[in-house]
């Protein structure tokens, strides 16, 4: 260990304290269950138990280590050592192994007084009060025979002409069952018809919206992401006389549960100069035809030219059960830079999401994005729809397959660069653990993480590394409480 890092140690900790400190619930292990899983695990979410207090979180204690260890909680599929954003919900080595020492200590529970108490979860819209909102016409009624479901429900707008908007909030109205949401447009009034054929409330639907939509991906919700809200200028266009399209994913549920979900929609409050729109790269742009055979893994390779400097904001990888990976990135004409973008290295359906780049990305003219998926067609995938494998094609229906990235963008303008898209920063930036104190837990995440060179959790100072220079920023603020 550096000395510098070692007197930094023993001055603010004293000899000896700072690397024996008993690990205990409301010291070390509150702050990351409030702050990694109780959004989900708590009464009226969808997390199937609560983790709000320590006898919850101690009941479950080694499963909590044990899903956190191999990485399926949080759920977050995106790999955060690749590329970021907005929402990331990541533990750290140094809370994996706070996690582990504290089971494997017995789940001390500590002082109640030293705990930090649970966040302040918002409760209706996140972002305001909304000028239209978009309803279910009825509430859906969810069968309790732990049965997934994906259900279109079509929603009219009767706005006079083109409606100009910054920001879409999907506002569940079951959180027990309400698992993630893609919205879309429609203009041909085939959703309409689609919904008209089937007896139930809206169309049943898994992998899209069982038709070519104006918009398949026009935007996502899952639980405890922000809505993505656009920089003044910057918005999307819903055309006259078109229908939202909301597919909810209702997760399994052993009893019976009703849903009313609503869309808030919120209008731009300036005249918009760059509108957003998506880049799509499909089965068009592969460099093999898009057919699965059975009992093998194959992979495909999408390529997309970039004809004009563009600002990305999201991306959206999609697939169905068989896809296992992606990657995506963009690189220069000599291939001597490379951008990357996003790389989910497990799939999991289920866990799908519409992912915001924490500032505006810029894609210069000229280079090419590129798209890179996996998909295991064998009886090894558990995930597979078919038992044994069948020859799987392209298609809307469970058992067929899809290849599509969905990225949002616009014209680029110099300054996109600085341009954040996700909540304003907290206003103590070394408070790495998250508890609004920067204390003992941030300087063991900094330390956790010293040395690193790229895509450094505990860089303070933004200089792509985690040195001394962000020990001595971390000191300078010890003590301080995040307001």
């Amino acid at each position: 260990m550096d000395r510098r890092v070692l007197f930094f140690l023993v001055w603010t900790f004293g000899p000896g304290e700072a690397l024996t400190q008993d690990v205990t619930f409301h010291t070390d292990v509150a702050p990351i269950v409030y702050n990694h899983c109780t959004s989900c695990h708590r009464p009226g979410e969808i997390g199937p138990m609560p983790f709000t207090t320590y006898a919850e979180v101690a009941a479950y204690g080694e499963f909590i280590e044990y899903v956190t260890s191999i990485g399926y909680m949080p759920p977050w599929s995106p790999d955060a050592e690749y590329s970021h954003f907005v929402g990331e919900n990541v533990l750290s080595e140094v809370e994996l192994q706070t996690l582990s020492d504290w089971v494997s200590a017995g789940k001390p529970e500590g002082d109640s007084a030293s705990n930090p108490g649970l966040p302040d979860f918002p409760s209706g819209s996140q972002i305001g009060e909304p000028d239209h909102v978009l309803s279910m016409p009825e509430a859906y009624l969810h069968s309790g025979d732990m049965s997934e479901q994906y259900q279109v429900f079509v929603l009219p707008t009767d706005w006079d002409g083109a409606t100009s908007i910054r920001a879409l909030e999907v506002q569940p109205g079951n959180h027990n069952v309400a698992h993630h949401a893609i919205l879309g447009l429609d203009i041909s009034g085939t959703a309409v018809q689609l919904d008209n054929a089937d007896p139930a409330l809206g169309y049943e639907s898994f992998g899209g919206f069982g038709f070519n939509a104006e918009s398949s991906f026009f935007g996502a919700w899952v639980p405890g992401a922000l809505p993505v809200n656009y920089p003044p200028g910057i918005g999307r266009v819903i055309p006259e006389g078109a229908d939202v399209l909301l597919q909810m994913h209702y997760g399994p549920s052993a009893i019976p549960e009703s849903d009313l979900t609503e869309i808030n929609v919120f209008l731009s409050e300036e005249p918009i100069e760059r509108e957003v729109f998506t880049a799509i790269m499909g089965p068009q742009h592969l460099d093999a035809p898009f057919v699965l055979p059975p009992n093998q893994v194959s992979s495909f390779h999408g390529t997309l030219p970039v004809t004009a400097d563009v600002s990305l904001l999201n991306i959206a990888p999609h697939c169905h059960l068989i896809g296992t990976s992606w990657l995506v990135y963009a690189t220069s004409p000599n291939n001597q830079d490379t951008v990357p973008l996003i790389s989910i290295p497990a799939w999991d359906f289920n866990w799908q999401g519409y992912f915001t780049f924490p500032t505006m990305t810029k894609i210069p003219q000229g280079y090419t994005l590129h798209g890179e998926a996996t998909y295991d067609n064998t009886a090894a995938n558990p995930f597979n729809p078919n038992d044994p494998p069948q020859w799987v094609y392209f298609g809307e229906e469970t058992a067929d397959e899809m290849f599509f990235v969905f990225i949002d963008l616009v014209l680029y303008e110099e300054g996109d660069e600085e341009i954040s898209l996700g909540p304003s920063e907290a206003t103590c930036s070394a408070d790495l653990s998250g508890d609004a104190i920067v204390g003992v837990a941030d300087a063991l995440i900094l330390l956790g993480d010293f040395g690193c060179e790229a895509a450094c959790s505990a860089d303070l100072n933004d200089d792509q590394a985690v040195t001394v220079a962000d020990v001595l920023l971390l000191l300078g603020l010890y003590g301080s409480t995040c307001e």
